[in-house]
């Protein structure tokens, strides 16, 4: 009996292991912000649509169902977003995505007590994170860092 259950773990590993090397293997997406628009707003709050340029560099389409995204500007949070388009990139191709975020009175207060009375509102890095939803073993996460320049965009804040 212990030699049968010896087998059968090792079955059961041999299986799995390969059961590995059949899920497809595929390079990340490259994802980049080409935009953002300003969108209308609520009382307390600043919404703007975040324009995301999606490269599938893979043989085979990419199925998605949601995307979501956090924006850090100058280290610190500023908008967050999600939104349940669903679609397809095909296979070496691109598409452009519009997410909807929105950014609190209590972000800006925070991003405006954070800067120096040297820093202008030209290149403050941001770092965008976010998820591409594609079901159990489809979901990419990506990350994208830059400077924003953001001169008029102050005054209306």
């Amino acid at each position: 009996m212990p030699r049968f259950i010896g087998f059968a773990l090792s079955s059961l590993l041999l299986l799995t292991l390969s059961a590995c090397a059949l899920l497809p293997q595929r390079d990340p997406l490259n994802i980049n912000v080409v935009g953002i628009e300003p969108l209308q707003s609520q009382d307390l709050e600043v919404r703007f649509a975040v324009k995301l340029r999606l490269q599938n560099p893979n043989e085979t389409a990419i199925d998605y169902n949601g995307v979501a995204l956090n924006l850090e500007v100058n280290g610190r949070p500023l908008a967050s977003g999600v939104s349940d388009q669903s679609g397809s990139i095909a296979r070496f191709s691109e598409a452009v995505l519009t997410v909807p975020v929105s950014v609190s009175a209590f972000s800006v207060l925070r991003q405006t007590l954070g800067l120096s009375q040297t820093q202008s509102l030209d290149n403050l890095p941001y770092v965008l994170r976010g998820k591409l939803a594609g079901g159990l073993f489809g979901t990419m996460r990506f990350v994208d860092s830059g400077n924003l320049s953001l001169p008029g965009a102050a005054a209306s804040w």
